[in-house]
């Protein structure tokens, strides 16, 4: 097998991590007893080997362009990667350490995990956690992700899924709505009110209601007008605000159903749920930081 990488090129990568990590030559240079201009010099040097503009460069900020931003992910977790396994042959790995990417939906994000995390931070202080949250699911190659929750398990063979929790939908309008509009208590007379929909971001589809009846699961597709788009927390500002009848998550609005902000409706049609999977590459290497907050989410989540 022919050489691919010569010394000074893996030490391009490592600077070129580094810059980005940091958000400049300067930056780097400090982190590495370099000079800027070694920095750059060699950043130079790979990108003329790549054939690729990594960074946006101007007088006052260096910056990733999109094929860095992307080449980045996959640089850094290769060489933790290699860091993990120089220090499992050595036998050094006896404290988790270094950066753990974690991907997280904004409401399971919010009100499940992101709770438990400083509990985890001082249980493990050598590890870093860089944390994303959004809806859209993530490319765990290309962006450079350890792990990712997901209410929705993409079909991808390489990825493991364990299941969190199954977690209960319940129907909900503000006192006000139901007072102004009466209360739906039929499919039917869903039709006769304003439902506020969420939008899956990989359609761009309205989420349809899951309702139980009868011991089975019906999915159905009410009207509405009023569309929230990326952040699932925004429908159930409008619920609050007596815009409309909602399905949303029971963990998301306990306290305002305690509080008396929202009402359940619905209750004959109660009892569907999602599931939340803790998602992550399916292979026979994983740094220690992975599997302690594997260990961790699943023991203070799994319901």
């Amino acid at each position: 097998m022919s050489r691919q990488f010569e010394t000074l090129q893996l030490g391009s990568l490592e600077l070129f991590c580094l810059t980005a990590k940091h958000g400049g030559f300067t930056a780097a240079a400090k982190a590495t007893g370099l000079t800027a201009a070694a920095v750059s010099r060699s950043i130079a040097r790979l990108e003329a080997r790549l054939g690729v503009r990594l960074f946006m460069r101007t007088t006052r900020q260096v910056r990733l362009t999109d094929a860095g931003q992307r080449y980045y992910g996959q640089c850094q977790h290769a060489l933790e990667q290699l860091v993990e396994a120089e220090r499992e042959i050595t036998g050094e790995q006896t404290a988790p350490a270094g950066v753990l990417r974690l991907s997280l939906p904004t409401s399971y994000g919010h009100y499940r995990v992101l709770p438990l995390l400083p509990a985890f931070t001082r249980q493990y202080p050598a590890i870093e956690l860089d944390l994303h949250l959004s809806n859209r699911n993530i490319d765990f190659t290309d962006e450079g992700f350890d792990l990712a929750v997901r209410g929705r398990t993409p079909p991808d063979s390489g990825l493991v899924a364990r299941k969190l929790e199954d977690a209960e939908l319940v129907v909900v309008a503000a006192p006000d709505y139901v007072r102004r509009q009466g209360e739906p208590r039929t499919l039917d007379d869903l039709f006769q009110h304003e439902c506020i929909q969420f939008m899956l971001p990989s359609t761009g589809q309205p989420v349809p209601w899951l309702l139980r009846h009868e011991g089975r699961i019906i999915e159905h597709a009410p009207p509405g007008r009023l569309r929230c788009a990326d952040d699932i927390l925004g429908p159930v500002t409008l619920a609050r605000a007596g815009a409309g009848v909602l399905q949303t998550y029971r963990f998301l609005i306990e306290e305002d159903l305690r509080e008396g902000r929202l009402v359940e409706l619905f209750s004959n049609y109660a009892g569907a749920s999602r599931p939340f999977s803790l998602l992550y590459p399916a292979s026979r290497h994983m740094p220690l930081r992975v599997r302690v907050l594997i260990d961790f989410l699943l023991l203070h989540l799994v319901r």
